[in-house]
């Protein structure tokens, strides 16, 4: 089984550390490892397209080989998939990302956004995220990280899924809460509640401001069944996700919108 692991937290990580070593335990595995060179946390599925992008062999502290680069963690997939180690991975394990990464939140993150990538290739993805040991429920981190339950879990998920049990088109979002894990939840995304402000933090008297709209912190709604109720009562979120973007119910609604009228009018216009 080839495994590209790669996060956004950047190659030296040490969740990713955790995550590579629990990996490296599974028999058969070929693991591979591409991960941005510095943090690129919150870079969603960005791609580095205006410049080339430099790669760096790194060399782990049991004799193994990374290599980091200056691209975002979508490009990291890239790289791999275009067959910079030779053949394309068999299941991308994206994390263990410093920090949940739950609700509307996935939207942003680096760490999905490696995943996502996965199965637009059509190649199975996880990614795993761990709460700090403040517990906090938001964006403002603790430093203190234990990956000891979410690394070895994470390698068991990534065992079962390269199994091929897991549907096509869709990556498992795992978000491990601190401490010892309650239970196991197969949840829903939850709706996260964000309390951004604008808050001007300088001003250098010529016209140019300063401000901190983001990481103030927000709340999220109490539902039950979502990955972000799961982790506030202890338990490990498993959600799955796939890309279709598509808001299927609403189809109808916007064909009774008989644009066909508007384009119709639009181009009268321009003829005439």
């Amino acid at each position: 089984m080839r495994v590209l692991l790669t996060n956004d937290d950047g190659i030296g990580a040490s969740g990713l550390q955790a995550l590579r070593r629990a990996l490296l335990e599974i028999d058969g595995v070929e693991l591979h490892v591409i991960a941005p060179d510095s943090n690129r946390s919150a870079t969603a599925r960005s791609i580095t397209t205006r410049a080339p992008l430099w790669v760096d062999e790194v060399r782990f502290d049991d004799g193994t080989v990374g290599y980091a680069t200056d691209g975002t963690p979508v490009d990291c997939v890239r790289f791999a998939d275009l067959g910079l180690l030779g053949e394309r991975p068999e299941l991308i394990v994206s994390g263990i990302n410093h920090g949940s990464n739950l609700g509307d939140d996935v939207t942003y993150s680096g760490t999905v956004a490696a995943a996502l990538e996965g199965i637009v290739l059509g190649i199975p993805s996880i990614a795993v995220s761990q709460q700090s040991l403040a517990r906090e429920m938001g964006f403002r981190l603790d430093r203190r990280f234990d990956f000891s339950v979410s690394a070895p879990l994470a390698a068991a998920l990534a065992a079962i899924v390269a199994d091929g049990r897991l549907p096509p088109g869709t990556l498992l979002n795992v978000n491990c809460p601190a401490g010892s894990p309650r239970g196991i939840d197969v949840t829903r995304l939850g709706k996260r509640l964000y309390n951004d402000e604008l808050k001007q933090v300088d001003d250098d008297g010529n016209g140019r401001r300063r401000f901190q709209i983001y990481g103030f912190d927000p709340d999220f709604e109490d539902e039950e069944g979502t990955d972000l109720a799961a982790v506030a009562r202890g338990e490990v979120a498993i959600t799955p996700i796939h890309f279709d973007l598509t808001a299927h119910p609403s189809l109808d609604a916007v064909r009774e919108l008989h644009l066909e009228g508007a384009l119709e009018r639009i181009l009268e216009t321009v003829e005439a």
